[in-house]
């Protein structure tokens, strides 16, 4: 089984890795980048180019890891000269029919995770949405699935999207939420890290409560003076501000059948 990488950024890189570890052989690398190329390639063992028209054509699978964006136009330059093997994407939002009147057998690989380059993950528990455009290829896509992960499910790009929406709300938002909480601590001169206990036990928890359950805070105590308080603090950032009201309305909102304006 042979893999071809489109792209070498933080899912790419961390894919490489898992399906290196799972015996599987990751022949070329592709980027638009010279030394992103490179660098995954040292780690993966195996070539590497930065031409479009230098990407092998003998691989079974062709797995793009890049940008929405771009997705599409570099399928097309890369399907205009490579017919054969299984043609896949791992994007959250993007139709399986990108690659539609392209190529003969296409997917969808998506890996539910947030990846970094330097940080390692365990795909082992990490799960994958798979989509094909035939039974066989779904078939095939199972199987290289579960060499690396023991959560592979079948879902269709329409459903997939909301899983998408829903780890944006989750992991995206909630991070920049960190920075907000770093920014403001650090006004002030004290770290980041005596907050990881707080973010430690507020994730656990809702391993075994419903996030509803598990909300705490002035909001859904629905205390309006600690709230105006606390956008008094942050006067000079209008965007925090309006953020905070609506977060805090929000979370008041859903925890109250009896909705008012705090």
């Amino acid at each position: 089984m042979k893999v071809v990488l489109i792209g070498a950024g933080n899912l790419a890189t961390n894919l490489g890795k898992a399906l290196k570890k799972a015996g599987i052989e990751v022949v070329q690398v592709y980027s638009r980048t010279k030394k992103s190329a490179k660098l995954l390639s040292d780690i993966l063992v195996c070539n590497w180019t930065i031409d479009v028209q230098e990407i092998v054509d003998d691989a079974d699978y062709y797995i793009f890891s890049v940008k929405d964006n771009v997705l599409e136009q570099l399928i097309i330059d890369v399907c205009s000269h490579i017919k054969t093997g299984i043609f896949l994407h791992t994007a959250g939002s993007m139709s399986c029919d990108v690659f539609k009147n392209k190529v003969n057998k296409y997917g969808v690989f998506y890996p539910l995770q947030t990846f970094s380059k330097n940080s390692y993950v365990d795909f082992e528990n990490i799960p994958i949405f798979i989509e094909g455009n035939s039974i066989e290829v779904c078939q095939q896509l199972e199987m290289l699935a579960k060499k690396i992960s023991i959560n592979v499910y079948t879902l269709t790009s329409e459903v997939r999207q909301y899983i998408h929406l829903s780890a944006v709300w989750v992991c995206n938002f909630v991070n920049h939420c960190y920075s907000i909480g770093q920014d403001i601590l650090a006004q002030h001169g004290i770290p980041f890290k005596v907050l990881l206990p707080l973010i430690y036990e507020t994730t656990k928890k809702v391993s075994y409560l419903q996030p509803k359950e598990a909300q705490t805070g002035p909001a859904v105590r629905g205390d309006k003076n600690i709230i105006e308080k606390h956008i008094k603090l942050m006067h000079d950032n209008p965007q925090w501000q309006e953020l905070y009201k609506n977060f805090s309305q929000n979370i008041y909102d859903m925890s109250s059948s009896k909705k008012k304006t705090l």
